[in-house]
């Protein structure tokens, strides 16, 4: 028998490298000789650069960027050629920050813009960015201000490129922008379909996990609103209803808007890298999984994409995760799911002991083959 394993991380647990490892281990426990290919994946969150790396032999590139706050610390992208490859948390990201640092009022994305201008300066073509796990929704200022663009305010005041300060911006300058963009082939990667403003839009759906309170989300949201009327004013395209303009707080739309980015779903681009198609078509058993099996999981999400590939090759496809939501199997195709809070009832103890459980599911698994 032939398996596949091909899941995402476990969020705040293990990567997905890892949860292959401990898989691995469990359903070789009692048949040594099983067929097993590894295949790791990510959706274009955090955790991203190191699936990438996995598959690739690259060069890092370590330099001191801003933190969401603007404080230096050492950060790190990957480069092959004229290719880059850059995680957007590694420099903006949510983790980055203690709890009560968080809040995308006073975050900027510009450190990750320090990532990108360093990779152009080495002489990248082609930048393939990261977004997920961001601490902002900056609209992607902070990004574009790295890059050269300033933003004014109705009295000529330079803003800094902050959440907040998204409502304030009246005038939008190219001059200081030394790169061309036409002559970039910038890809997005990213696992979210919200559009820049509104009640599905990043600032309503991501920011109170950013440390927003309810009015200063309302505030952010007007802001992206005010921008989008500003990227008008100063004849760069409509962002606000692109499928994913609001992924990382709107940095979707602002890369679109002034780095003539391409949006790409985070997972298609992985199942390409990883050649997944063929992988599952050669295969007899599909596993995969992902820290929670929700609603989201049919959104973009790693085991929605696996899972539609098994179902076109006719595959038996198991699940295994933290937890699952009762109902949304069936909708996936599962034949069955398996939970780490099966093993126990500590939500705490599943996340610091996710690889012992993971084996034993492993060994589950072949058991009841």
């Amino acid at each position: 028998m032939k398996v596949l394993i091909a899941p995402d991380k476990f969020k705040g647990s293990l990567s997905s490298i890892d949860v292959c490892s401990a898989l691995t281990k469990g359903l070789r426990k009692n048949n040594s000789n099983i067929d097993i290919i590894a295949c790791p994946l990510a959706d274009g969150g955090d955790g991203s650069l190191q699936v990438i790396n996995y598959y690739f032999n690259l060069k890092p590139q370590e330099l001191i960027v801003n933190d969401p706050l603007f404080s230096p610390i050492k950060s790190t992208y990957y480069l092959s050629q004229n290719t880059a490859y850059i995680e957007m948390s590694l420099a903006s990201g949510l983790l980055l920050l203690s709890e009560e640092d968080r809040n995308c009022m006073f975050t900027s994305s510009f450190g990750t813009g320090e990532l990108i201008k360093d990779a152009l300066k080495k002489g990248a073509t082609t930048v393939n960015l990261f977004i997920g796990g961001s601490a902002t929704n900056d609209g992607g200022i902070g990004i574009a201000s790295a890059l050269g663009y300033r933003f004014y305010d109705a009295s000529e005041n330079l803003l800094s490129p902050i959440g907040k300060n998204l409502l304030l911006i009246n005038r939008i300058d190219k001059s200081e922008v030394v790169f061309d963009f036409q002559k970039v082939n910038l890809k997005v990667l990213s696992d979210v379909n919200n559009p820049l403003f509104g009640k599905n839009g990043a600032a309503y759906i991501y920011a109170a996990q950013k440390g927003a309170s309810l009015i200063e989300i309302e505030k952010l949201d007007q802001g992206l609103v005010n921008l989008e009327s500003k990227l008008l004013e100063h004849d760069f395209p409509s962002v606000a209803k692109i499928s994913g303009a609001g992924a990382a707080g709107g940095v979707g739309g602002g890369a679109v808007a002034f780095l003539g980015a391409q949006l790409v779903s985070g997972i298609e681009n992985f199942l390409e890298i990883t050649q997944l198609e063929k992988l599952i078509k050669d295969c007899d058993l599909v596993i995969t999984g992902e820290g929670k099996l929700d609603l989201q999981t049919q959104e973009g999400k790693v085991i929605s994409g696996v899972c539609n590939l098994a179902k076109k090759y006719n595959k038996s496809i198991i699940a295994v995760c933290g937890d699952a939501d009762k109902d949304i199997h069936d909708s996936l195709g599962l034949k069955k799911v398996y939970t780490i809070l099966d093993k126990t009832n500590s939500v705490e103890k599943s996340m610091e002991n996710a690889e012992k459980y993971l084996t034993e599911i492993g060994v589950d698994i072949l058991d009841n083959l």
